[in-house]
């Protein structure tokens, strides 16, 4: 299934990435899947071959880099409507000492202020992972509260950080009990374990182990806060990302009421990005959407991404090793538009 689909993935590998699952849905039913490449292909950052390299299959887990926000934002969405946490609260309320200016909704829009990265692991090079936390979370504003939009990592790790205060479990137990439980997710988490079913991403020699990292999440600060942060660390197949989306899709259920859903993707009128705001979600984002106009979802530094089109009813997942060897290679946007326009093909010819 998917003979089109494959084709579309194999041109893109090896140039855009090694490793490649894209999967379809429209109307809640797989409409096409592909899976091509190798798991790991090179071994080092000068393209060296890799000993072993295992094929690239359907039920491969990937890095999901930035894409972990969502599953933050349905943890925090979740605490809302248990009354847990207030959108338009301060976050003073579980962080006492911080900036009374910053509430939930800013941190989940990126219009808190807040730089957009801190590599805390450079700053604190001897401390622990809840050394770095609380150093973290201790950020100061550094631009205009309120907008424009200006992405930033460390407003997820606050919005982690809180959901974690708010629920009393660490996130990655909250991500488990209220989102992966829930829909069945058996292979998305934060520090997997099935280390032979997981793609490699970039060649890091200050990382422990030979060749490049596999099984460790990508993104620099969240490895050094342990593997688990609220902008990074989630690892998933795509049957397992389709379905999250799919929950999105149809309203939230089991994970949000349809009222929270409908929240999360309104536009939330942040300024000053090329997209729509929603709750954590980005809407019409040009850099994923391809022809799917008004469609909302979410990209991930090491070539992922999600996209919910309710008004045509797809979902489309496409997962790859984008960063392997080494970050900056080029077509992923143009891969993610591929994929994206063949989603459209289906949903007419389904019509």
């Amino acid at each position: 299934m998917g003979d089109r689909l494959g084709a579309i993935l194999e041109d893109g590998v090896p140039r855009v990435c090694s490793a490649a699952v894209a999967l379809i849905a429209v109307d809640g039913r797989v409409a096409a899947e592909a899976a091509t490449g190798e798991l790991v292909r090179y071994a080092d950052a000068e393209g060296k071959p890799a000993d072993e390299r295992p094929p690239v299959r359907p039920g491969s887990i990937f890095d999901l880099a930035s894409i972990s926000k969502l599953f933050t934002t349905a943890v925090l969405l979740s605490l809302a409507e248990e009354g847990r946490i207030g959108l338009d609260e301060p976050v003073t309320s579980w962080l006492p000492g911080g900036d009374a200016r910053i509430t939930p909704r800013r941190l989940l829009t990126h219009t808190a202020g807040l730089p957009p990265t801190r590599r805390i692991d450079r700053e604190l090079p001897g401390a622990d992972a809840s050394e770095r936390m609380e150093a973290m979370v201790r950020t100061p504003v550094a631009h205009p509260v309120g907008g424009p939009y200006l992405y930033s990592d460390v407003g997820l790790v606050m919005a982690g950080r809180i959901a974690e205060l708010a629920g009393g479990e660490p996130l990655d137990a909250l991500v488990r009990a209220r989102v992966t439980a829930a829909l069945g997710l058996a292979d998305t988490g934060y520090r997997p374990r099935a280390l032979a079913r997981i793609a490699a991403t970039e060649w890091k020699p200050e990382r422990p182990g030979p060749g490049c990292v596999r099984g460790e999440v990508h993104d620099e600060t969240a490895y050094a806060l342990g593997g688990v942060a609220g902008h990074a660390g989630v690892f998933a197949t795509a049957a397992d990302l389709l379905a999250f989306g799919e929950a999105l899709r149809l309203g939230g259920g089991p994970v949000l009421r349809p009222e929270t859903v409908a929240e999360l993707r309104r536009d939330q009128g942040a300024e000053g990005a090329p997209f729509r705001h929603g709750l954590g979600v980005r809407i019409g984002d040009p850099a994923i959407v391809g022809p799917l106009d008004g469609a909302f979802g979410h990209s991930g530094f090491t070539g992922t991404s999600l996209v919910v089109d309710p008004a045509r009813r797809l979902t489309v997942v496409l997962l790859t090793n984008a960063v392997h060897p080494v970050r900056g290679r080029d077509g992923i946007r143009e891969l993610r538009h591929a994929v994206a326009a063949e989603a459209l093909r289906l949903r007419d010819l389904a019509s």
